[in-house]
């Protein structure tokens, strides 16, 4: 009997080591699991949803364990699971998400009822049947929760990047991402604080290729909050256009909100543009999901790359601090 039993654990040691051994790159997991590339690296990186090893020459490669995850995580997500709330859930309470039967009630402890989660999704519902008067509850329930900096760090943020994931990997329209930036802009500035006129002036808006602007107006709003008179510009505009209006306003700074694409080949000499223009004493902040793909230009440009809202209020205090 003992031997059988070595046997057979024997034969579990080796399951686990299989199952645990990196063997699989990028393009494979993408072809079992039908998500892209791209997402695949977003849902690794913001999310921490999986660890893939990397080679001598920094090839990712993905465990059996790690691509059941992300096929789990892709038809949770399917399902209507925001993948901010559910990429660090226990394999066992992932894979009751979408077993048949399933009743969806497996969250993390941040969906509980009133929690930011749980509003993303009740939000994200709002969005897929374009109910307006729907999606404006929600966020106004959320921000009476969670107060204005929890709801704009916590589920405003989350609600952009779960409609620009969906968007990507085509369960969402571009109608559906334009029709939040629509409801979003109007609600943002229905609690905009009322600043003095000698406030500190903040150009804020997307450069020339960048078309999605939600990030741009959630930097707007958050900046408002820690006391900077914010001027929204919108997407798509050319280094002197954007230059033309810090000048014109007298912006101590410009805001650039980097999202999609993460390879435009005209981009870094628009920023170069950019700097150029404007007078050394007016910063460059940039954040967005695509912002660490030209961070070879950033950092010529000088410019101050935050990667989410707290950091980016902390640099606009630090910008106001006497030199």
């Amino acid at each position: 009997m003992a031997g059988a039993e070595g046997l057979k654990q024997s034969g579990l040691e080796r399951v686990e080591s299989a199952l645990d051994t990196p063997c699989y790159t990028i393009r494979v997991v993408a072809e079992r699991t039908g998500l892209s590339p791209h997402v695949i690296r977003v849902w690794e990186k913001r999310y921490g949803a999986v660890q893939p090893r990397r080679t001598d020459s920094r090839r990712r490669l993905y465990t059996e364990r790690e691509v059941q995850r992300l096929h789990w995580l892709a038809r949770a997500v399917a399902a209507g699971h925001p993948i901010g709330c559910i990429a660090r859930l226990p394999e066992d309470r992932l894979q009751l998400l979408v077993e048949p039967g399933s009743n969806g009630d497996v969250e993390s402890p941040a969906a509980k009822p009133g929690g930011a989660c749980a509003f993303v999704q009740e939000a994200l519902q709002r969005v897929e049947a374009f109910d307006e008067a729907g999606l404006k509850r929600v966020l106004n329930r959320a921000l009476v929760t969670v107060g204005h900096r929890g709801f704009l760090c916590r589920v405003a943020t989350a609600l952009i990047e779960e409609v620009g994931c969906r968007w990507r990997v085509g369960t969402l329209m571009a109608a559906h991402e334009h029709f939040l930036s629509g409801v979003l802009r109007v609600f943002l500035g229905g609690f905009e604080p009322r600043l003095p006129a000698q406030a500190p002036r903040l150009v804020v808006g997307t450069p020339s290729g960048q078309m999605h602007e939600l990030g741009a107006l959630l930097a707007g709003a958050a900046a408002a909050q820690v006391g900077w008179r914010a001027i929204q510009l919108g997407c798509n505009l050319p280094a002197a256009e954007i230059a033309g209006a810090a000048l014109q306003s007298g912006a101590r700074a410009v805001a650039l909100s980097i999202v999609y694409p993460a390879d435009d080949p005209l981009l870094p000499e628009e920023l170069r543009r950019l700097r150029e223009l404007l007078p050394g004493a007016v910063a460059v902040l940039v954040g967005g999901r695509a912002a660490p793909a030209y961070r070879p230009v950033l950092e010529e440009i000088r410019a101050i790359v935050r990667n989410d809202l707290c950091s980016f209020c902390d640099a606009l205090d630090q910008l106001r601090q006497p030199r």
